[in-house]
């Protein structure tokens, strides 16, 4: 099956432990962390693809996060439209092949984005927070406690 083109849960379910790597310009850009123990618990053939696809999401945003100031919090850019900016409040996932996300965009109107993971883009982006008295709210650290 070396030769063949296989799909991704035909390439998945080969591997026993799920793999990454990264590649910055920055010698000491941080890379995403290594899977947290509960991630690892189930196997892949355990996961839905939208639990796999949430988990892996945490831990770019919680990286992303960390590389923030004071003055900026996450939010995500869609990809491929015109629906602009979602300052991301909250994520989630419905299995087996659905991811949501929860927060507001720039005028501060309420927005859930419902996504099928095969269609999967997000492109994070660093927004100024809006109270500035208020620390920055960080929802990646919140995602990744959740893990476990």
């Amino acid at each position: 099956m070396d030769d063949e083109i296989r799909t991704s849960a035909e390439y998945h379910e080969g591997d026993a432990l799920p793999r990454r790597h990264e590649v910055h310009s920055d010698p000491d850009a941080p890379a995403c962390e290594e899977l947290p123990e509960k991630m690892r618990r189930k196997s892949l053939e355990q996961k839905s693809p939208a639990e796999w696809a949430y988990e892996r999401l945490i831990l770019y945003i919680k990286n992303f996060e960390e590389q923030l100031d004071n003055a900026h919090e996450v939010a995500m850019g869609f990809t491929g439209g015109d629906a602009g900016v979602l300052r991301i409040e909250g994520m989630g996932y419905f299995e087996p092949d659905i991811v949501t996300f929860y927060g507001t965009d720039a005028s501060g109107a309420r927005n859930q984005l419902v996504q099928h993971v095969s269609q999967l883009n997000v492109m994070l982006r660093a927004l100024p927070k809006r109270i500035e008295q208020e620390p920055p709210r960080r929802i990646g650290f919140r995602l990744f406690e959740d893990l476990g």
